[in-house]
Order: C-alpha cells, then sequence, then structure tokens
C-alpha cells in the first residue's frame, strides 16, 4: 500500500503471510516468522509494532486472531485490531473490519465500510450492498444497482454470487438487467479509479477516510422479515460471504488491492436452467487482436449480444475466445456503441428462436450472453 506499508495477505492454502520490502523492522521479522511457520513469534514481533501505532502490524494481528494461528481464535479481538487500523487509514483493514460488522448484525454501523470497499471492489462489499438493494434493506430498493453490484461479486468468482443472479433473474425486469450492463461497466471503471487514487494518497502519506469506527455495543436485533421477493436476508449474506472470506485467496476475497481486476461482464437474460458457480481463474490476457474489418450485413435481424466493455481491448479479447464456436459460425462480429460502453454481438440470425438456441449453446460453454433484436 505504501513505501512502508506491509501488504499483509492470509493465503488459504498456506497460512503464509507475504510482506512487500520496506516494512518496518518489526513487522518484517514478524512475517518472516510466520512464514516460517512460528506463528507465536510472528505475533509477537507484531505486538511490538502495534505498541508504536504500526498500521500493518495491527493489520496483521487482527489476521491472526482472525485465523486463531500463533493466538485462541478471537474474532471480537481481530475486530477491535482492524478497527484501529482501519482509524488509520489501512484500507484493507477497513474492509475486512466492515465486514466483520456486518457479520454480527451490526449492519448500519458497518454500512460506510461496506459502501468504502465497494467502491474500491471489494467482491465481499458488492455482494451485501448488491443483496441490500434487491431487497430495499438499509439501502433503497434499486433493482439495476442490485444486479450491477453482485454480478462484479460474480466476475470476482464470489461463490455465492451465481445463485443470487439465479434469483435476481426471476424477479428483475429484461429492461432493468440490461441497463445493469451498463452500470456495472461504469462502476468498475469507477472502482479502479478509486482504488488507484487511494493508493497514491496511502503512498504519499495522506489519510484515507475510511468511516467512524464505532464502540462494540451490544448486538443489534435481528431484522424483521423482507416483504415481497428476497435473494437473501442480510444475515444470510454476511454468512455466506464472510465464510468465502476465510477460504478464497486474496485475489478473490478482496484483500489486494494491487490486482486489477478483469472487467464485469453482466448477464442480461436469465437461463434455461440456474447457473452454476462457476469459479475459475481468469486466463492470461491475450496478445493485442487486431481491429475486425467492417462486419457484412446480416442475414437475419437478431442477435446475440456477448458482453458490454468499458474497454475496447477487453471486447477484442473475447470475442477471440468465442468466435470459433460452431453456433456462431459466420456470424458477423458487432460493436454496437452505447456511451462510453462497446456491447459485443454476434449478427446475422433469422429467427430469435435460432438467436435463443446458440445463446443456450454458448452459456452451456460458460459464456454469459442474452438475444437482443437489431
Amino acid at each position: 500500500m505504501g513505501r512502508k506499508s506491509l501488504i499483509a495477505l492470509i493465503l488459504a492454502a498456506s497460512g503464509a503471510i507475504l510482506s512487500p520490502a520496506g516494512a518496518l523492522a518489526d513487522t518484517k521479522d514478524g512475517v518472516d516468522a510466520w512464514t516460517r511457520g512460528d506463528f507465536a513469534g510472528a505475533v509477537r514481533e507484531w505486538q511490538a509494532a502495534a505498541a508504536r501505532g504500526d498500521s500493518d502490524a495491527l493489520y496483521n494481528l487482527g489476521e491472526a486472531y482472525r485465523v486463531g494461528k500463533g493466538v485462541p481464535r478471537d474474532l471480537a479481538k481481530a475486530e477491535e485490531y482492524f478497527g484501529r487500523a482501519a482509524a488509520m487509514g489501512h484500507l484493507q483493514a477497513s474492509d475486512t473490519y466492515g465486514v466483520l460488522l456486518f457479520q454480527r448484525g451490526e449492519r448500519q454501523r458497518a454500512l460506510p465500510f461496506i459502501r468504502a470497499a465497494a467502491d474500491r471492489g471489494d467482491p465481499r462489499a458488492q455482494y451485501f450492498l448488491g443483496i441490500a438493494h434487491f431487497n430495499g434493506d438499509l439501502v433503497p430498493k434499486d433493482w439495476v444497482r442490485a444486479y450491477a453490484l453482485v454480478s462484479l461479486a460474480h466476475q470476482q468468482n464470489l461463490p455465492q454470487a451465481a445463485s443470487a443472479l439465479a434469483q435476481m433473474d426471476q424477479h428483475i425486469p429484461m429492461a432493468q438487467r440490461q441497463q445493469a450492463v451498463a452500470l456495472a461497466a461504469d462502476l468498475q471503471a469507477q472502482a479502479d479509479a478509486t482504488r488507484a487514487r487511494q493508493l497514491a494518497a496511502v503512498d504519499l502519506g495522506a489519510q484515507v477516510p475510511t468511516g467512524t469506527v464505532p464502540a462494540r455495543p451490544r448486538p443489534a436485533p435481528a431484522p424483521a422479515p423482507v416483504r415481497g421477493p428476497s435473494v437473501a436476508s442480510a444475515s444470510e449474506a454476511a454468512s455466506t460471504a464472510g465464510r468465502a472470506a476465510e477460504t478464497s485467496s486474496p485475489a478473490t476475497a478482496g484483500a489486494d488491492y494491487t490486482v486489477r481486476r478483469p472487467p464485469p461482464v453482466a448477464t442480461t437474460t436469465p437461463p434455461p436452467a440456474p447457473r452454476p458457480v462457476a469459479v475459475v481463474t481468469p486466463p492470461p490476457a491475450p496478445a493485442p487482436v487486431p481491429k475486425p474489418a467492417p462486419a457484412p450485413a446480416a442475414s437475419g435481424k437478431w442477435r446475440v449480444q456477448l458482453g458490454a466493455f468499458g474497454q475496447p481491448g477487453n471486447a477484442d479479447a473475447l470475442w477471440s475466445r468465442v468466435k470459433g464456436r460452431p453456433e456462431l459460425a459466420g456470424k458477423p462480429r458487432l460493436n454496437v456503441k452505447a456511451g462510453t460502453v462497446t456491447r459485443l454481438q454476434a449478427g446475422g440470425f433469422s429467427t430469435e428462436g435460432e438467436a435463443r438456441a446458440a445463446c443456450g449453446k454458448l452459456k452451456a460453454a460458460g459464456f454469459d450472453c442474452s438475444v437482443v433484436a437489431g
């Protein structure tokens, strides 16, 4: 995060905490001890650095208490350390602090942290906020924003986002889901810019607002049932996303702000069957693809829309993956501009049924798509 900052990320597979060069001596010594498996020694080093007000050491102690290595597992103490680091402007601590507040029922107090984390692209926070906007719980009911936020969490492979989208497909009209495609691209671009700006501010020693850290009160009473269609209660959302945070890698748990996430490709039409949870590692970025020649005249007005992108190069990358598929054989590529977003489409389908059949096969192969009229 900064020149003296430690980005301490706990890997579920190995339990290792990694550190960039330039951390304070005690903090770095603690990281080295943790990597050797000396968890108790690591905690002792971080306690010394934390006593001198080092926010990275506070964050690392919070992680140690969260997973129970070197110390007994204690979420209350973990929350305390995350809160102290968050008050000092530590972005990762702020995001995890908001998640812990949300999990124990302090949803109103957690909301500023959840909003800030979602604005930086944290998939757990995007999922929480999307569910809240769908149910009209804590925030205004807004199905377009709800679908866009949960789609972004899905694109970062947060597992429970897939089932939430499948349930949303049953309630949110097609027109609103299509609006969510463009909104998701805009939100992703804003998150990238916000994350870069705040990291630069931390690097220069500036304080980044992370919200007010509240005292730990008694747990709030359970919320009243939500009327109308509901994807999940707030408590269910917190529980499932919390479990994902404990078992996912840093790239998918939303803790690593130096990793640029792939742009979202939100679904815009309900699948014929519930969408499977596909947690896959994004492939390496392909070599630049030359801009295609103008598409030949389509023989039919129906099209299959493959996604909407803020960066045209991402549309090129997706087309290179799907253009050889038999269901798109002989179909011209169409780039449809909508403001700053490029909608990638394959045209030339004679009937709506033909387009839907092609889209169904693409979905079965793991690609998102929708059918539109030209």
